[in-house]
């Protein structure tokens, strides 16, 4: 018995996309398990759009903290998601995609995390275990 495994997201979608919560741009496969965010277990949960408007790919991206580790300490370099989740979707092609829209709607009470937001950022030596 051989198991069938179905590519449906190319390696260039994850290569351009990066968590909301933290801004780090590296992802974990665990088989039979989903896909989460290396730095803080931000879920990443991949779906097809209905409509695509003619770009060659159109894909939702579903963030879930529920795996998320320490978000209540607000020291550490990461912001929560509205109601522990958010949803970006993704139009484009490998090379040239594109974040469409947010949902919830960025605003006065949730902005997401920048890609690589916190890079320069020096985490206070008190709190850099808790990770």
């Amino acid at each position: 018995m051989s198991l069938e495994v179905l590519e449906r997201h190319s390696e260039a979608l994850f290569e351009f996309l990066w968590c909301p919560v933290c801004g780090q741009e590296v992802f974990t496969h665990i088989p039979f398990e989903g896909v989460f965010c290396k730095n803080c277990n931000t879920q990443v949960v991949l779906r097809e759009s209905r409509e695509n408007r003619g770009y060659e790919e159109a894909v939702l991206a579903c963030f879930d903290t529920d795996s998320t580790w320490n978000l209540h300490v607000d020291e550490k370099l990461r912001r929560d998601l509205p109601d522990g989740s958010a949803r970006a979707k993704i139009l484009g092609a490998p090379g040239a995609y594109e974040i469409d829209w947010w949902s919830p709607a960025p605003g006065e009470d949730w902005e997401p995390v920048e890609r690589g937001e916190f890079d320069d950022v020096e985490e206070p030596d008190e709190v850099s275990h808790l990770a």
